[in-house]
């Protein structure tokens, strides 16, 4: 089968066509025949070194994808030969909360990812999709949609009538997005492309700011809330945005931790949570049972992933620079 793999060392220059012999499925476990992949800004960090550098070469990168069922190893119950399935992020990440074990199962990352035509895991890390996506929608849900649900239903409870500021319009965002406003929710986009806070509008942005043109965005959003907050904060940025993320949430309100796309260590004034008493949590995708909570709500809803644009699978590279030029919105996907 084919397959891209980072060999030799870490770059966008290391990661190159491979051929790999096809897996065999052992017991328990299953082969999907990838029909379509998507891509993560962890994926970027994992070819370029810079997520976790340890990681053992030649690596299969990237997590997320979907693929049919072609394969069945002995005693597989949970799905059949046929079956249109998503491999999980975290593949030991079944139920509960997170644990160090459960932590070191990631696909892309300390197991093999999906870059390549056939992929082998365990009956117990896929997950069935809704049948009304198409296959590069349904190839996005398995770590953006996961974290977006994550933080606003699992870790918390976004509710009707809340309020959500969600920073920027990649994958995660747009996906928090769109399932805060499948709650009732509010949401406030900012993003520093007019052109994209109008897209985000048409996905139900009540209202959006636009950073550059206001860099106090977090004043803007204490404005747009009569001064009280917003109730959550989808928190992408890290060290560049925190601080103000912690001035527009409310008194009581939530911040969740999920990027750190402007860096990973600010120096962090600790007053506001004391005398708002904020919840800041960090979220790490997610488990099988919330990525299965997820689906149903997708299919009772009717939601559709935004992919932003798809490529042929032998473009991956040409795909990773798209993500790094960060003109995206929505998701990036490849087609098998």
């Amino acid at each position: 089968m084919k397959a891209f793999a980072v060999q030799g060392s870490f770059g966008l220059d290391a990661l190159r066509p491979v051929e790999l012999p096809d897996p065999e499925p052992g017991p328990g476990q299953v082969v999907l025949r990838m029909r379509a992949a998507s891509l993560n800004f962890r994926d970027l960090l994992v070819v370029k070194g810079l997520y976790n550098p340890k990681f053992r070469l030649p690596l299969v990168p990237f997590s997320d994808g979907v693929g049919e069922v072609i394969g069945v190893g002995e005693g597989v119950a949970r799905v059949k030969v046929g079956d249109r399935v998503c491999p999980i992020f975290n593949q030991r990440w079944i139920d509960g909360e997170l644990t160090a074990a459960k932590a070191r199962g990631a696909l892309g990352g300390e197991l093999p990812g999906v870059l390549s035509e056939q992929v082998l895991v365990s009956e117990e890390g896929v997950v069935a999709v809704p049948a009304h996506l198409a296959d590069e929608e349904a190839a996005s849900l398995p770590c953006a949609a996961v974290t977006a649900w994550n933080a606003l239903f699992a870790a918390s409870h976004i509710k009707a009538g809340d309020t959500v500021l969600v920073q920027g319009t990649g994958g995660v965002s747009i996906f928090a997005l769109q399932l805060a406003r499948l709650a009732g929710a509010r949401v406030i986009v900012t993003s520093s492309s007019d052109e994209k806070l109008e897209r985000a509008r048409s996905l139900g942005a009540s209202e959006t700011i636009n950073y550059r043109a206001t860099p106090e965005w977090d004043t803007q959003a204490l404005s747009l809330t009569d001064g009280a907050g917003v109730d959550h904060v989808i928190e992408v940025g890290g060290a560049g945005t925190i601080a103000r993320s912690l001035r527009a949430v409310r008194i009581g309100g939530r911040v969740s931790l999920i990027g750190v796309l402007s860096g990973g260590a600010p120096e962090l004034n600790l007053f506001p949570f004391l005398m708002k008493q904020i919840t800041a949590q960090g979220i790490f995708v997610g488990s099988r049972a919330m990525f299965e909570d997820l689906s149903r709500a997708i299919a009772a809803g009717g939601l559709r992933p935004v992919i932003d644009r798809v490529f042929p699978f032998a473009e991956a590279r040409q795909a990773l620079d798209h993500m790094a030029s960060g003109g995206h919105f929505g998701k990036i996907a490849l087609r098998f």
